[in-house]
């Protein structure tokens, strides 16, 4: 049968502030009536209340909220323990601790104090090792050493359960780091002769994940897929939401569906998994040809991706046809517009919080994308690309709004250099096995 545990009080009593009043319960049977608990002294003026159990049902009933410590005695009978709370120790013998483990259970947030004889001292010891914050002898025992030792037991408590607190806490935020590392994406580009780069930084604070999200994948007819999106709002909620749309957009591009088929189905997608009617979320995507010259654009809220041609000033593409934001409308369509991209090209997709950042003394007036296209563009000039260029341009961000930034940021890089793309063509027919020009040589004999 499970134990029954009291009902604990909110506030642990271990947090009992330095100089209150503290309540004991001390639980013994002795039925010789020869041991007496001395009346508390205290040297702070608060005063020390005792109530005493003659087993552990009567002390159950006793332990209320307003319990700061237990003195227990250790020679309370086992026979008094609850059915199915009693346990054997090594050889089957009989468990010596069963009655402290037990009011260990029934009372985890509560000092506990283990009385014993003076001749006892090795089951003293190990009564601290199991849980108890000290012990105390039966022979010397007086109100002043009981009453330091109650107060002694109480703050060991607080501390005790303080450092738990902060154990737990430091586990569960390493966890959750691990869980929302594991879920930013890793792009799928093998056999790609793009570049990519990308940089995260979520509004929340000590949050690696926030609702933007962004990913890349190259299908097996050879053409990259990118896309960016930001769930409207900044908490763990959006956060999921955002890594469900991502999860869900890799799965429907690897599955053949593209432009409109593709952004549709995210919109039910998003329907069905939202919290409330009011959630929508902003979504960019491009599909970029096999021959790295020419991409599909489609825009659904969001804002438009950047493109710096080789020699030429970084500008935005055309998002006059855009669609609306997946989740504001039933039925909604999203066209796809055709961009030709060149030869050489750097194309930089990113979330709003990129572009929503303050400039100037005022604090009113935002970056936007024109401030945004000419701070690219000063960068550009510096001769920075890939992640390099990313970083500074969030940190320049950053420091023209004067301090972090609230609002999630996502930053996405795509660059192919054709230059750099014959060069390691001529250099692999060079190192291939027969590639060597044969003119001169002779056709060997049938």
């Amino acid at each position: 049968m499970p134990v029954p545990v009291p009902q604990q009080r909110a506030v642990p009593a271990a947090e009992t502030t330095h100089g209150a009043d503290l309540t004991l319960l001390v639980i013994e049977d002795d039925p010789a009536g020869t041991f007496a608990v001395p009346e508390p002294s205290s040297t702070t003026g608060a005063r020390i209340r005792v109530r005493t159990a003659r087993n552990l049902t009567e002390a159950g009933r006793l332990l209320t909220d307003d319990v700061d410590c237990i003195l227990l005695d250790l020679d309370l009978a086992a026979a008094s323990l609850p059915a199915g709370a009693r346990t054997e120790g090594e050889a089957g013998l009989p468990d010596d601790l069963a009655t402290l483990k037990h009011v260990l259970r029934i009372a985890p947030r509560h000092a506990v104090l283990a009385l014993t004889a003076e001749d006892d001292a090795e089951r003293a010891a190990e009564a601290v090792r199991v849980g108890a914050q000290d012990y105390l002898f039966r022979g010397e025992l007086d109100g002043r050493l009981l009453s330091r030792a109650i107060r002694y037991a109480v703050e060991r408590k607080r501390a005790d359960t303080a450092q738990h607190q902060l154990t737990e806490s430091r586990l569960r935020a390493q966890e959750n780091a691990r869980l929302e590392r594991g879920l930013l994406p890793t792009p799928l580009l093998d056999g790609s002769d793009l570049a990519f780069a990308a940089h995260y930084r979520p509004g929340r604070s000590r949050a690696l994940l926030g609702g933007d999200f962004y990913d890349t994948v190259r299908t097996p007819d050879g053409t990259v897929h990118a896309m960016i999106g930001d769930v409207c709002g900044h908490g763990p909620d959006e956060a999921a939401l955002g890594v469900e749309l991502r999860i869900a957009w890799r799965a429907l591009t690897l599955a053949g569906l593209c432009g409109d088929a593709l952004l549709s189905t995210l919109q039910q997608v998003l329907e069905h998994e939202r919290q409330s009617e009011e959630i929508f979320a902003t979504l960019c995507t491009v599909d970029i040809a096999p021959d790295g010259r020419r991409a599909g654009l489609c825009i659904a809220g969001h804002p438009a991706p950047l493109i710096a041609r080789h020699g030429r000033a970084a500008h935005l593409l055309p998002y006059e046809d855009g669609g609306p934001a997946l989740g504001l409308l039933p039925h909604a369509r999203w066209p796809r517009r055709q961009v030709e991209l060149g030869g050489s090209w750097s194309l930089m997709m990113y979330t709003d919080g990129l572009i929503e950042g303050r400039v100037g003394g005022d604090g009113t007036r935002r970056l936007g994308q024109d401030g945004m296209v000419a701070m690219i563009n000063g960068r550009l000039d510096q001769g920075l690309g890939g992640e390099a260029l990313l970083e500074a341009a969030v940190t320049q961000v950053q420091e023209l709004n004067g301090g972090e930034l609230t609002d999630d940021v996502a930053v996405l890089l795509l660059e192919r250099d054709e230059a750099r793309i014959h060069r390691r063509g001529r250099n692999a027919s060079r190192s291939r096995p027969g590639a060597a020009s044969s003119a001169g040589a002779q056709r060997p004999p049938l």
